[in-house]
Parts: structure tokens; sequence; C-alpha cells
């Protein structure tokens, strides 16, 4: 932190901008090469396949999550982390409205019992997230607090169940609704894969450009944590805020181009997975925090945190919901559900500085 310090509010925008359009760029590459290589290593929707995507699509979290953790700066890890789940649940907004074309919403075309498990899933780890806020700070084990642990282990046992019901599910056609999408679920890394070996892509290429990739994505988090820290001192923003707005939206450009990328190729339903994928992942750092920092973190969590939490569950429901009723009608280009989660999230980020403030 030391040495951005005597660093002018335009010079730490800048690094912001840049930073973030290295993660944008960096993200486009990294889901390409992720498609790819979990294609040709038969990954597919597999559990460590499930693992590999959710790990890598918050690589710019992790980075966040781990240098404010060090640095002792817990606000900005928990407004990233809990901020990040619901500005990432509205970029399905960005994905109906810009992405979609003709007369059917994102989840009218993407709608599955499989995504709903997966909304579920996201729900779960929130809720243990809330009640591990109320445990003592004194109470471990070792090093790590027990809501830590059980958010882990309800992650792995979800994401267990979720790649089993892709093709166990006892339920017509699998719990595929009907007149939705026509391709199966992830068939655009199929063809990203079948597309770089027809242009003789090796798999050591791949392989070089994702770790380079996730280099620059790790080393970029950390730019946006410190430089972001510094603007919001700058400028009088709370901590918490900017974790939950600025800083969760620059994180989440990797997730937006991704899903557009998806959308286009019209594989719905991993766009939307993606996200809740994502979203699942994302309270486990707060293991990974408690580790680094050696203090319980989810025992320190304000009002503003359980806040966030509850916005982030809203909105997961709301498209839940959508997903199972399905709504045809579309208001300002968008689905019925996708404008409703927009408007609830201005109304919440409105409540959320007032929570803030008081």
């Amino acid at each position: 932190m030391t040495m951005f310090a005597n660093l002018s509010l335009a010079v730490l925008i800048i690094i912001f901008i840049s930073a973030a359009i290295v993660v944008w760029i960096a993200g486009i590459h990294l889901s390409k090469t992720t498609d790819i290589l979990s294609a040709r290593w038969g990954l597919g929707e597999a559990l460590g396949g499930l693992i590999m995507l959710a790990i890598v699509t918050n690589l710019p979290e992790i980075a966040i999550t781990i240098s404010g953790a060090l640095s002792g700066n817990l606000s900005i890890v928990t407004g990233n982390i809990l901020g990040g789940i619901a500005i990432q649940t509205v970029v399905l907004v960005a994905l109906d409205l810009a992405g979609v074309r003709g007369k059917k919403p994102l989840t009218y075309s993407a709608a599955s019992l499989n995504l709903v498990l997966e909304a579920l899933l996201v729900v779960g780890v929130l809720t243990l997230a809330i009640m591990g806020t109320q445990l003592p700070a004194e109470l471990s084990f070792g090093t790590v607090a027990p809501a830590g642990i059980l958010i882990v282990i309800l992650w792995i046992v979800g994401l267990w169940l979720i790649g089993k019901s892709e093709n166990h599910l006892p339920w017509h056609e699998q719990g595929a609704a009907p007149d939705g999408q026509l391709e199966p679920k992830g068939h655009s890394k199929d063809k990203k894969d079948h597309s770089a070996k027809h242009r003789n892509i090796s798999g050591t290429r791949t392989t070089l450009v994702f770790i380079v990739c996730a280099i620059a994505t790790l080393i970029c988090g950390i730019l946006l944590e410190k430089s972001g820290t510094l603007i919001a001192d700058h400028i009088g923003m709370n901590g918490i805020i900017f974790g939950a707005v600025v800083l969760a939206a620059a994180t989440a450009l990797p997730e937006l181009s991704t899903g557009l990328t998806s959308v286009k190729m019209k594989d719905y339903k991993l766009a939307v997975s993606d996200i809740f994928g994502g979203n699942a992942f994302l309270p486990v750092l707060f293991f990974f925090a408690t580790l680094v920092s050696g203090q319980a973190i989810l025992p320190h969590a304000g009002k503003t945190d359980l806040y966030l939490t509850g916005l982030g569950l809203l909105l997961t429901v709301i498209y839940a919901v959508g997903l199972i009723f399905r709504p045809r009608r579309k208001l300002c280009g968008m689905g019925l559900d996708s404008f409703i989660v927009l408007l609830v999230y201005i109304v919440g980020i409105i409540g959320l500085v007032v929570v803030a403030g008081g």
C-alpha cells in the first residue's frame, strides 16, 4: 500500500481503469481457453470442470480477497464478496438486454431444473454465511471458523449434485423446459474447441495463454484492490459501498464478457450457469480469507454485510422464480424477471447508502 500512498487521485484512477481493462481482456481469453481445455480434458460438466470454471471466473475476487486479508482490510473483502454476488447477478440483466435476440427472454430459453438447483446452492451458501455472522469469533477449529468449513462442504456437495443432475435427474427431459434452448447446455465449449483445432491451435499454446491470462488477472486484481481502497479514501466513500458497487463491478467484467459470448452462441443455459456457479463460489473465499488473515471474518460482519447478503439472496430468488414460471413478456428490451432484478438492485443500492450512513 505504501508505494501507492503518495500517488494522486488521477493516477490512482488511471491504474484502476487500466487494471479493469486488463481484467476484461484477460477474462475473455481465460473463458475461451478454459472451455477448450475443459473439452479436451473431458471435464465437461463434471465436478472437476465446475470447480475449475468457478475458480477461473473469480480470479479477480480471489486476488482481492487474499490481498485485502493480508493487509487487514476486511471491509473490502466482505464488500467485494457479498457485493460481488449481487452485481454478478445483475450481469444477467445485461445479457438479457444486450445479448439475447428475438422475442424470448433469457430465462425462458435457459429454463431447466438444473439451473434452479444452482440458484438453490447460492441460497444455501449465503444462508450459512448469515448464520456464521452470529457465531462467536473465538469459536474456531485451528485457524478456520466452522461457518467457513461448512460453506466449503456445502459448495462441494452442491456441485456434485448439480453435476449428477445433468444426466440423472428423474424428471421428463432431464428437467429441461419445452420450447427452450435447442442445443444442449455447454455446446459452445465444444464449438470453441473444434474451432481451435481447425486453426491448429495446440493444447500447449492454449495452456500457456491460460496461465499468462490467469497471472495477469491475479496481479490486476491486487491493483484494483490497492488503488480502489485509496480512491475510496480520496473521495470519502465508504469502503463497503465502494467494494460492493465499484470494485465488484470491475471484477464482474470477465463474467460479462463470458456471458455475452455464450448468449451470442445461443448457449443460454451456460450463461446463466456461469453466473450462479460463480456466485456460489464467492462465499467459499471467506474460508481462505480466514486462513490468510488469521481471524474469523464472518463474526465481525456488520449490518451492511448482512444487508448485501440479503440483496444477493433476493436477486437470486427472483431469477429462480423466473426460471420456473418462464415469463415471455419483455419490458424495455428485457425479460420481466430481469426488469424486476434491475429495479430491486437500484433500490437495494440506495438502501445500502442509507444503511452505511446510519
